[in-house]
């Protein structure tokens, strides 16, 4: 019995941790801040996906969160913040955020890019007050092989999400249930 009580507060005591300075330290970003790392992460994925400038310039719209942080303890949160670009340029700032309970111990920290390759989906996204992923329009996680030209792929999904840069100890590659809002800055 003590044992579980001893766990339950180490549970609640680590998760407050989580919760009360993690999102201090992911708010604060500015629109030159997250505009830096966007430049970053997209130069990023040029290098590693053979034939992305091609594929990037079929996009309507391209959607960029260079650093989501997940963490999970049991229960788990992750939160990031980015900028959706039409030609090149930012029009609009978002976040994401997600929970999830199940077994999961860890935390990561991933660059999550989505194009937008339909303007009637980038209409009805750029409009809704809170976009759910899996809900309010489908997302297909592009996989390919090494040394594989993005380009050889038969697409005809209207959005396509790319999972960068994993570092730390959790993977996952989903993002139903990520809830995107329109943030100001």
């Amino acid at each position: 019995m003590k044992l579980k009580i001893n766990l339950i507060r180490n549970f609640v005591c680590l998760l407050s941790i989580v919760f009360v300075f993690t999102p201090g330290l992911v708010h604060a970003a500015s629109a030159q801040e997250i505009d830096i790392k966007v430049d970053a992460a997209l130069e990023r994925f040029k290098e590693e996906v053979m034939g992305s400038d091609k594929f990037l310039n079929k996009a309507k719209a391209v959607l960029i969160f260079p650093e989501v942080i997940k963490v999970g303890f049991g229960i788990g949160g992750e939160y990031g913040e980015g900028a959706l670009r039409i030609n090149n340029k930012t029009v609009e700032y978002y976040s994401t955020a997600a929970a999830s309970i199940g077994f999961q111990l860890g935390a990561q920290i991933k660059t999550v890019i989505l194009v937008f390759l339909d303007n009637t989906e980038l209409k009805r996204f750029r409009n809704s007050s809170g976009w759910e992923a899996g809900v309010d329009g489908s997302v297909a996680i592009l996989e390919y092989g090494a040394g594989k030209d993005i380009n050889t792929i038969n697409i005809e999904d209207p959005i396509v999400g790319f999972v960068i840069s994993n570092k730390g100890l959790m993977y996952n590659l989903t993002l139903e249930g990520s809830k995107l809002t329109k943030i100001k800055r």
